[in-house]
């Protein structure tokens, strides 16, 4: 990019080699080979503050006008990471070209900020896991692929627009998932900006229970559709309403239906020390067909309390846990009553950093993850309905290229069933 400005002032300096030593006022004029604005819009280009047109290209088989040039110092104008020299640069350039801007820099900045309004990030992850039963789990491999889109969109300085676009396949054929089929879904899709003192979100968005603990995510990591209000600074206190959409959710999940969520969150960091704290509340949606949720918790409505902390015990490691009771009843399901509670302890070494090459995490833990005291657990190990020890690493291999191996060895919580598991993930960020 740098070299291609540099054609291109070369050639203007060339084709303009005729003209007067001073800018001339019409704006579409050439501006003159011998003036001081294309040393300094080279300089600019040279500390990566001079993009190019609106296409991102230079031309250097065109002559500069004046207009170009009050394009090119718009979009200089525009930038807010520059250095003192910069600034001082393009503040001068701007008094040169004052008269281009006041007729066209209104509309070339409109333009700037459109185009900076909506910001597009995203991921593409391989993952496969193994069981080594084959009374519960099928014994293969099972291997799927995520290519995901998440979209940023600047409503004003207050609000944006959110969203998230999922699209899944298997791994194992070239069927598309286990049913077949390709799936692309819109997972999230809401606005986000302060409201009623808070942080607010309205819409499809991630539920995610203390979220400011390493263990955090014991109940509920999925999406689902209401408003969530988040208060405070130090004492954190996030308050969460919706409809949570149950047909692909292994604990309640049964076709067409939902479910009505309410929860409450409170996250308090000083020092060394988080803690969490909160009360979940799930009560059947199903328009009076309530088989499905009545037989994964035995009633129609459910209540779960849940405690955690976190404790850095040095720069590098740190213990943490999240324990959580529910309400409901074991025996009107069949299940043991360990499925009423659900706990998690784990010891993190370090973690890996996505811009950093070679950073790494490591963990240990023991779960217990009872299926009536949970609704999605976000763990890749442990499952819901299985208690046991979790052995995991991430490392990036390279600047947002993240390997994760996971290793669980236990059993299911009621039948005992011994489980082991390796889950691996390969993952892209952009």
């Amino acid at each position: 990019m740098k070299k291609t400005l540099i054609t291109a002032i070369t050639t203007a300096l060339v084709v303009g080699a005729a003209s007067t030593t001073f800018a001339a006022a019409n704006p579409f004029s050439d501006v003159p080979s011998d003036h001081w604005s294309y040393d300094a819009v080279s300089q600019l280009a040279k500390d990566g503050v001079i993009d190019g047109y609106g296409d991102g290209t230079y031309r250097g088989d065109q002559k500069i006008t004046r207009y170009e040039m009050a394009q090119m110092v718009a979009k200089a104008m525009a930038k807010s990471d520059v250095s003192a020299a910069d600034k001082a640069m393009i503040d001068k350039l701007a008094a040169e070209y004052a008269d281009e801007l006041n007729n066209l820099g209104v509309r070339v900045s409109n333009l700037e900020k459109k185009s900076d309004n909506v910001k597009f990030t995203g991921l593409m992850r391989l993952d496969a896991k193994r069981y080594n039963d084959t009374a519960v789990h099928n014994d293969d491999t099972v291997g799927t692929g995520l290519l995901r889109l998440d979209i940023n969109a600047a409503v004003n300085d207050n609000w944006a627009v959110k969203a998230r676009l999922d699209g899944q396949t298997s791994l194992n054929n070239d069927k598309g998932d286990a049913n077949g089929d390709d799936k692309v879904t819109v997972k999230r899709i809401y606005a986000e900006g302060p409201l009623f003192g808070a942080d607010t979100k309205v819409g499809k968005f991630g539920a995610f229970d203390n979220e400011s603990l390493t263990n955090g995510g014991l109940i509920i990591d999925t999406d689902l559709t209401g408003a969530e209000f988040i208060f405070g600074n130090a004492l954190k206190t996030k308050v969460t309403y919706g409809r949570l959409d149950t047909e692909d959710i292994a604990n309640i999940g049964y076709s067409t239906s939902a479910a009505d969520y309410a929860a409450i969150q409170f996250g308090y960091t000083a020092g060394k020390v988080a803690l969490g704290a909160g009360y979940t509340h799930l009560k059947d949606n199903a328009n009076g067909n309530t088989t499905g949720f009545t037989n994964n918790y035995g009633d129609d409505k459910v209540g779960i309390w849940n405690v955690g902390f976190d404790y850095a015990l040095s720069k590098d490691f740190t213990i943490g846990g999240e324990y959580a009771s529910s309400d409901a009843d074991a025996k009107n399901v069949g299940y043991n009553s360990d499925e009423e509670k659900a706990y998690s302890a784990q010891l993190t070494y370090k973690g890996a950093k996505s811009d950093v090459a070679g950073s790494y995490g490591l963990w240990a833990a023991y779960r217990s993850i009872g299926e009536l005291a949970t609704i999605a657990p976000t763990y890749d190990g442990a499952e819901a309905g299985l208690k046991g020890y979790e052995l995991g690493v991430n490392y990036m291999l390279d600047k947002n290229i993240m390997t994760k191996v996971v290793y669980f060895d236990g059993s299911e919580i009621t039948s005992d069933t011994d489980i082991k598991k390796v889950f691996g993930r390969l993952e892209f960020a952009f």
